[in-house]
């Protein structure tokens, strides 16, 4: 039996106000809107919702990397928008790699997401140098944001 083909496709986010979240993303982050859905009731089953749907998606891509932002005309958005605890289990956090941690966290809050100074981490190798830069940051509806800066990916290839 030979193994399934699994590629990756795509982060999902709710979002409140899709005008909103569209400049965070694009003008603030620089992802690049690519394509929009409009979908209803037959995707009520996959959505697991008792409502009538009216579903507006936008497809944003950068580096390599998209995200799909849902904004529901009907039945509307719940849940909180607050931080959630890193250790709630979930979906925990995007990470981007920035050349620098200032510049990016002013833009954040620029276009309406908020900066939590509180969780700044300067790390330095043997000889003094800042060697990793790190904070987290969350978009206009609570999704974890960690911007970080090192001469170093996060994950090593």
């Amino acid at each position: 039996m030979t193994e399934p083909s699994i590629t990756l496709s795509h982060i999902g986010i709710c979002v409140s106000d899709l005008e909103r979240s569209l400049r965070f993303y694009c003008e603030g982050l620089g992802f690049k809107e690519m394509t929009t859905y409009r979908v209803g009731n037959e995707y009520r089953k996959l959505l697991e919702l008792d409502a009538e749907i009216a579903l507006e998606t936008r497809f944003l891509f950068r580096d390599g990397f998209y995200i799909e932002l849902l904004y529901f005309h009907s039945p509307g958005q719940g849940g909180p928008n607050t931080r959630r605890p890193i250790n709630q289990l979930g979906f925990t956090h995007m990470n981007l790699r920035v050349s620098d941690v200032d510049a990016v966290a002013a833009t954040i809050r620029a276009y309406g997401g908020a900066v939590h100074e509180h969780t700044r981490t300067r790390l330095t190798n043997n000889e003094g140098q800042l060697e990793t830069d790190v904070v987290y940051c969350n978009d206009p509806d609570g999704v974890r944001i960690e911007v970080y800066a090192s001469p170093r990916p996060a994950v090593e290839e």
